[in-house]
């Protein structure tokens, strides 16, 4: 499965250049069970803590008719994120909000790499990362309850 992924970034460029049946047949692997017990187990240094109820139900809904064509425009959509990059880096320089950023050091499909940048253009942004993979509330919700409280807290302090 984790090959599926590692070339999944290759096969969206194919997509969003030429949105096809032939380019979007490849994305339909990430829409099978295989592929959402892989998202929430992978970078999971103990499997056990993650219910499979919850790739179970994510897959349920995945599974109802036409969603498949759903997922797939959202994906074909996704492009458009790219091209607002530039413009949500400088409304962070510019108005500098306060920033929470957890994240699992193990997710494959945002990678560890993508975390950091934030704090390029964000003065006080917090990073935490934490031993998770994808899917970080499955296996650290109350860690991430705690530094949310505790950033909420801080940031938000009447006097």
């Amino acid at each position: 499965m984790s090959r599926v992924f590692a070339t999944s970034g290759i096969r969206f460029r194919a997509y969003w250049h030429e949105r096809s049946e032939t380019t979007a047949e490849p994305l339909r692997k990430l829409l099978t069970l295989d592929a959402t017990r892989w998202q929430y187990t992978h970078g999971v240094p103990d499997v056990s803590l993650v219910s499979p109820d919850a790739w179970i139900l994510d897959q349920a809904r995945l599974d109802r008719p036409g969603n498949q064509e759903v997922q797939l425009d959202l994906f074909y959509d996704y492009r458009t994120n790219v091209e607002l990059y530039r413009e949500i880096q400088a409304y962070f320089r510019k108005h500098q909000p306060p920033a929470l950023i957890v994240w699992g050091k193990n997710d494959f499909i945002f990678p560890v790499e993508g975390a950091t940048p934030y704090q390029r253009h964000l003065n006080q942004a917090e990073v935490h990362l934490l031993d998770a993979g994808h899917f970080a509330l499955e296996t650290h919700a109350k860690r991430i309850a705690e530094l949310m409280l505790d950033f909420l807290d801080r940031v938000h302090r009447v006097a």
